[in-house]
Parts: structure tokens; C-alpha cells; sequence
């Protein structure tokens, strides 16, 4: 009896440590398992999801609201600018919503309006002064370039104006230089005494042009007179003003001048009286000379600035105005041989749309 229950004894004994040998390996095993696991975790987080990231950015499209305040050659040549070098970067990744507001300043506030309704808009170009006003009281949130805009400092009432609007908005300067427009002023007509400063009184940039050159021009001996319009409706009673009266007239980058040029062209040749101009879209309308930036050259530059925003997540709050880096002399040959007057050296023909053509 006794050799018998040692054998159980024994046997139990060997059944136990079989048991617990059997457990600790299963618990190593699932030890093993979860360690390998969580490696294997710690892997995937830390490698780049590439199918992913290429696909999202192979899928990245962008929707560009464009508010022109109206048709005209510098203006639209801009507009095109900015077209052709986005979508020569992004291609058929972005596309465009085009409107002109036919030089109503309301109707620009109504696209603006309509571009912030609508989520998709990614960016909104403000082609002129007045699209830039209405695009910065309708949106903080969505990224405006500016083009064709003289002053930002004056266009949006900013004091101390260092060359960053800040916020949500940046762009283009078409400011030539106005010191440089009254030398030439004075190179073409040396012997003139009086000059008359036509703007339009509702664009606040070109009231800021005329009062700065009004005072280079003075600095060399000529008298200024203002001939102030308030929109397409009196300016030709002003400009018949103007020509019975100055030997010279000076129009700036002025969008209401520049879509009523051959309006002023109509008075002033029949007078006589030369019309030097702040850009050449006005000046082939009605002047004589001018010392022009290209818009489209502007409008590429803006578009640049676009793609840095929209493709390389470009911080729009620090990037600074950019002005257009060459001025070409031009003159317009038909206008100059009517008033006999003979163009210097260094001056480039303006090549009109009939000689394009």
C-alpha cells in the first residue's frame, strides 16, 4: 500500500511541473507576440504614409476668385499674367472664376460677396484699387493678392504703411516711379508752363499720384493746375477745360481715365495739347509718352506670389507688397506726329492693336 502511494505521489509530483512549465512558455510566447506587435506599431506610425500623401497631393485642386473692376488693356493684360503663371505652375490643378465689374465699386462688393459665400474659393486676385477695397471688407479669412493697386497704404487708409498690409492680404504695386514721369514730362516739353493734373477724384490712388508729382513738377519751375472728375459722366467738360487752358496735360494710372482715353484723345488733339501719361494703356489711347511698368509683367509676379500661398503654404500675412522691377520710356507715334513733336532717343515705340494684328 505504501510502494502505491508513493507511485501517485510521484506521478502527481511530474503532472504539476509539466502544468507550470506549460504555462510560463504560453505566457513568454504571448509576452513575445505583444512585444513584436507593438515594434511593429512604433514602425508603421513612424514611416511616411506615401500612397496617401501622394494621392492627396495628386488630388489637391484650388478654385481662384477674380474681381477686375473693368476692361482695359492694363488691367486685363494682369489678369491674364496671373492666369498664365498659376496655371503654368498647378496646371489643370487650379481654375478660375472671372468677373468684371464694370467700373461700378458696388458691383465689385457684390463679387467679393459671392466668391465668400462660396466655400470653394481658395484665394481672391482684386485687380484694381476699388476690387481690392471691396475684397478686404469682405473677407479676413480667405487669401487676396492685390494687382494693379498704386498705393496699399493710401487705398487702405494704413498709417505708417512700412510695405506689409498683414492679415490675410498682400500683392502688387503698378506705381511707377513719379519723379521719373516729371523728368521726362520735363525732357519732352521743356519749354511748357503749365500742367494740368487729370484724375478722377473717386480713386484715391490717383489723387495720390497727382499730389506727389504735382510737387516734383513744381520743384522744376512748371504751375499746376487740378482738373478733378468724378466719373465718365463729366470728364469731357473737364478735359475741355483743361486743354483751353495748360500747355500739357498729366493723367495717372487712373481706371476711369484709362477706359475713356479716346474720349480725351477726341479734345486733346483737335486742341493741340499733349497728354503724358502714367501708363501705356492710356497712353496709346490718348497720349504722347509715358514711362509704363507691363501689367502683364505685374500680373505674372502676383500670380508667383499665388502659387507660393496656395501649393507651398506661404505665410500671406508676411509677404510684402512686390513692384514691378523694370520702366520702359514709350511713346505713341501717331499722337506725336499730329502735335509735331520729336521723340528723343531712348524711347520704345507703343505697338498698337491694329499693328498686332
Amino acid at each position: 500500500m505504501k510502494k502505491i502511494l508513493a507511485l501517485l505521489m510521484t506521478v502527481a509530483m511530474i503532472g504539476s511541473l509539466t502544468a507550470c512549465g506549460g504555462n510560463a512558455d504560453t505566457q513568454n510566447s504571448a509576452e513575445n507576440t505583444e512585444s513584436n506587435q507593438e515594434a511593429a506599431d512604433d514602425t508603421a506610425a513612424e514611416a511616411p504614409d506615401t500612397e496617401n500623401e501622394t494621392a492627396s497631393e495628386s488630388d489637391e485642386t484650388y478654385v481662384v476668385g477674380i474681381c477686375q473692376l473693368v476692361q482695359h488693356d492694363a488691367l486685363d493684360a494682369a489678369t491674364q499674367g496671373f492666369m498664365d503663371a498659376l496655371t503654368e505652375a498647378l496646371g489643370d490643378k487650379v481654375t478660375f472664376d472671372v468677373q468684371n465689374a464694370q467700373g461700378d465699386s458696388n458691383t465689385c462688393s457684390t463679387i467679393i460677396n459671392s466668391f465668400v459665400s462660396n466655400s470653394d474659393v481658395d484665394l481672391i486676385l482684386a485687380n484694381a484699387t476699388p476690387a481690392l477695397q471691396a475684397a478686404v471688407a469682405g473677407t479676413n479669412e480667405i487669401p487676396i493678392l492685390g494687382t494693379s493697386v498704386t498705393e496699399y497704404g493710401v487705398a487702405l487708409e494704413i498709417d505708417g504703411f512700412d510695405g506689409t498690409v498683414g492679415g490675410n492680404v498682400s500683392g502688387t504695386s503698378d506705381l511707377a516711379p513719379l519723379d521719373g514721369q516729371a523728368d521726362m514730362l520735363q525732357e519732352l516739353f521743356p519749354d511748357a508752363k503749365t500742367v494740368g493734373l487729370l484724375y478722377c477724384s473717386a480713386e484715391a490712388n490717383s489723387q495720390y499720384q497727382v499730389d506727389t508729382i504735382k510737387t516734383f513738377l513744381e520743384e522744376k519751375g512748371y504751375s499746376c493746375e487740378y482738373y478733378a472728375f468724378s466719373d465718365s459722366n463729366d470728364i469731357t467738360t473737364i478735359v475741355t477745360n483743361a486743354a483751353n487752358t495748360v500747355d500739357v496735360i498729366y493723367v495717372p494710372t487712373d481706371n476711369t481715365a484709362a477706359s475713356n482715353a479716346e474720349l480725351i484723345n477726341n479734345v486733346c488733339i483737335p486742341a493741340g495739347v499733349p497728354v503724358v501719361a502714367g501708363e501705356e494703356g492710356i497712353c496709346a489711347g490718348c497720349g504722347v509718352a509715358t514711362l509704363s511698368i507691363s501689367y502683364y509683367d505685374l500680373g505674372v509676379a502676383t500670380g508667383k506670389m499665388a502659387v507660393k500661398i496656395l501649393a507651398e503654404g506661404a505665410d500671406i500675412s508676411t509677404m510684402p507688397i512686390e513692384y514691378a522691377p523694370n520702366f520702359t520710356k514709350k511713346y505713341q507715334a501717331a499722337n506725336c506726329e499730329a502735335l509735331n513733336i520729336t521723340v528723343p532717343e531712348g524711347y520704345e515705340a507703343i505697338v498698337m492693336e491694329e499693328e498686332a494684328e
